[in-house]
């Protein structure tokens, strides 16, 4: 009886000592649990983050997108102001290239005038009125030939700045281009870093 009283406190003290070693593996187990969980939560966090960055890295993307779109909307304009002074140019140089040979013509047919007056006295004075006549249109042609040279002069002025303007617009949008390509490059990567933490 008495042996069977020191298996039993022997077998009770090796449950408590298994007992023991199983709690303090439980204990370890629930540390280590904790600290996963800590984990968890500070890659969850992490990921949130980088979730948020990529919204608001869409967002100045789709918005530099609307303005590239603006900026080449604006660049359209301006280069089909442009081709239209261009063509406006190009007219009104016909024109004054008329007007000079017409001036040309009545300068040759004034000095023909003058020529016959010399020598034709007796009809000095219907060539005498029309010499005026002649030299009234010969005013008014220079005149008119002043006013297109000045309209020409204008439409040069309006077309070199046409062509800085749409020079600091192409400008621009290679400028908002190469932040567009920095920004998707950005995106990329922090796209990278969220599937790298949720295959964790």
């Amino acid at each position: 009886e008495r042996d069977i009283m020191l298996n039993g406190e022997e077998r009770v003290n090796s449950l408590l000592k298994e007992k023991a070693e199983l709690d303090a593996q439980l204990q370890e187990i629930e540390e280590r649990v904790e600290d996963v969980s800590d984990q968890n939560r500070q890659m969850e966090s992490k990921k949130m983050k980088a979730e948020q960055e990529c919204d608001e890295m869409k967002k100045e993307i789709e918005a530099i997108t609307l303005k590239l779109n603006k900026r080449e909307k604006e660049k359209q304009e301006v280069e089909d102001k442009l081709r239209a002074m261009t063509e406006e140019v190009a007219v009104n140089d016909e024109l004054v290239g008329k007007l000079g040979r017409e001036k040309k013509k009545l300068e040759e047919l004034n000095a023909q005038t003058l020529d016959d007056l010399q020598s034709e006295e007796d009809k000095t004075q219907n060539l005498t009125k029309l010499k005026v006549k002649l030299e009234q249109t010969l005013d008014d042609l220079e005149d008119n030939l002043e006013h297109d040279k000045k309209i020409r002069a204008d439409v040069d002025r309006v077309k070199r700045k046409l062509e800085n303007d749409l020079k600091n617009a192409q400008d621009l949008v290679i400028e908002l281009e190469r932040y567009k390509v920095e920004l998707e490059e950005k995106y990329k990567k922090k796209e990278f870093e969220i599937n790298a933490l949720n295959t964790k």
